[in-house]
């Protein structure tokens, strides 16, 4: 039994000698060094400073290596309570400049009670007004400049005009005001204002350029040497000094970085050339669906047209039903050419992360297409539009660029009236799948000769529609946009109809 035991205790020393010199061999997934010397106090590895220290219980000491925190490169106070989020140091306490600066009627500024027409961007809201255009005053922030949502999109962008949206649609009321005594424009007919709401009938007035820059939300712009000057350079200092949203550092949660560059889709219109081969994610409302391929459209109040784009998805399970005709959706994918015009392909779909920003979503359901009415005469005009651009300092700019008005449609969805159709070709050709499919040659009253392609089009008992049907007839349509490129010839714009309800014959 003696030999046993001792036996045993040899063996049992074995093992712990062994199991020692493992741990010995290993370190820890996470290190402490509560004594400072430099070593975990586990493994005895040598503890570096963390590359980002965390202080939750603020006693001012790293909670993982224990390094002190007296002072952080620079402070976060999220909450605004004075005390650092990551260090707990006192901050200078926070002060309402919105609140403090007050709107006086009294002054020799103009002013002006206006309602919302669109909301175009962070600093950027058409209004309805006495100033402008058909009663539509176009209103460019004084002193503010957040970053861009509504061309290539900005870190930052969706929730600064998400801020501005939040705080105008929900406005008791809203006024203007010029900077000084008569009402300025900047060079692209856009009236450089002060905006003032009120968020109840019993609130005051609170200026909301002033309001973006006080939540870091905006840089200044001229900011000194406007109205509120003083109060614009404080508010952004005191953003700064706060890192609240474009100022923190952190990332904006709404943007998709590295995986694609967000973009509307006027600005991918506009542009298509410079984001051919790019990842791009873009927001639309689904307008048609057919053969794996939706036509996805959204209107730009700036340029007051609709722009569109088509987007091949493939045979990517669960997407057929996302992308039905009315639902709003954001969609990832690469910019391709496509038979002489571009449309967007490979596009990612990630259904267990639905909130990740680089992602093909649902936004919402029930829209409808706007099938815009265009004159026949306007539809292959020349139209000369501001488009956003870029210098070589990386600061965008309007630049004004004349296009063909059917190029800029193309994908879009349309409808025109009182076209007499003076010829149809029919497809002919049994075993292509568009046999029985349309040409209708028609004219407008004007003498404009406009193109319509036709889908395989059954009546109500399921039979074909031939040529008879259109031939010689006055006809109302509605249909999507489309280049067709032949393989000889020249190529032309021509609306694609896909069903016998978007015809009015008569």
């Amino acid at each position: 039994m003696k030999r046993i035991s001792l036996r045993f205790l040899s063996l049992l020393l074995l093992l712990c000698t062994v199991v020692t010199l493992l741990a010995a061999c290993q370190t820890c997934a996470q290190h402490k060094d509560a004594d400072r010397d430099g070593k975990c106090d586990v493994c005895s590895a040598a503890v570096e400073p963390c590359a980002t220290h965390k202080d939750e219980d603020k006693n001012g000491v790293c909670d993982i290596c224990y390094t002190t925190l007296s002072v952080c490169r620079a402070h976060k106070s999220a909450d605004r309570n004075g005390m650092c989020d990551i260090c707990g140091a006192e901050m200078p306490a926070w002060v309402d400049y919105v609140a403090q600066t007050k709107l006086d009627m009294s002054s020799e500024t103009l002013k002006e009670e206006v309602t919302v027409k669109y909301l175009i961007d962070g600093d950027t809201t058409h209004f309805n007004s006495t100033l402008g255009t058909n009663g539509i005053a176009k209103a460019r922030y004084l002193g503010v400049n957040t970053p861009e949502s509504t061309g290539k999109i900005e870190e930052w962008g969706k929730p600064a005009s998400n801020f501005t949206k939040s705080k105008l649609e929900n406005a008791h009321s809203i006024i203007i005001e010029s900077d000084g005594a008569s009402w300025e424009q900047d060079s692209n007919g856009r009236y450089l204002l002060w905006i003032w709401y009120k968020p109840t009938a019993d609130a005051e007035y609170r200026c909301l350029n002033l309001e973006l820059l006080q939540e870091g939300l905006g840089r200044g712009a001229s900011s000194s040497e406007g109205r509120y000057g003083a109060s614009c350079v404080a508010a952004m200092a005191q953003a700064k000094a706060y890192s609240l949203y474009i100022f923190s550092g952190d990332k904006d949660e709404t943007f998709p970085y590295d995986e694609a560059v967000e973009v509307s889709l006027k600005e991918l219109r506009t542009n298509i050339t410079e984001y051919e081969g790019l990842n791009v994610v873009v927001e639309g409302t689904v307008v048609h669906n057919s053969d794996w391929t939706v036509y996805v459209e959204d209107y730009d109040a700036v340029t007051d047209r609709s722009y569109g784009i088509q987007v091949f998805y493939g045979y990517i399970s669960g997407l057929n039903t996302k992308l039905a005709q009315g639902n709003r959706v954001r969609i990832t994918g690469t910019v391709q050419s496509f038979f002489g015009t571009y449309q967007i392909s490979n596009l990612t779909y990630k259904p267990l992360r639905p909130e990740d920003p680089a992602n093909t979503v649902v936004l919402s359901e029930g829209n409808t297409p706007l099938f815009t009415e265009i004159d026949p005469a306007d539809f292959e005009k020349d139209v000369t539009i501001p488009v956003t651009k870029v210098d070589e300092a990386g600061e965008s700019y309007e630049k004004y660029v004349t296009f063909n008005s059917a190029q800029l449609l193309v994908s879009s969805s349309v409808s025109m009236k009182d076209l007499y159709v003076t010829s149809v070709y029919t497809t002919s050709n049994t075993s292509s799948d568009d046999y029985g499919a349309m040409t209708l040659t028609c004219t407008a009253e004007d003498g404009t000769v406009i193109s319509i392609r036709t889908a395989v089009l059954k009546d109500g008992d399921g039979e074909l529609v031939t040529a008879s049907y259109f031939r010689n007839k006055t006809i109302d349509v509605k249909g999507i946009v489309e280049f067709y490129q032949p393989e000889d010839g020249e190529g032309k714009y021509q609306i694609k109809a896909y069903t016998l309800g978007d015809f009015n014959v008569r």
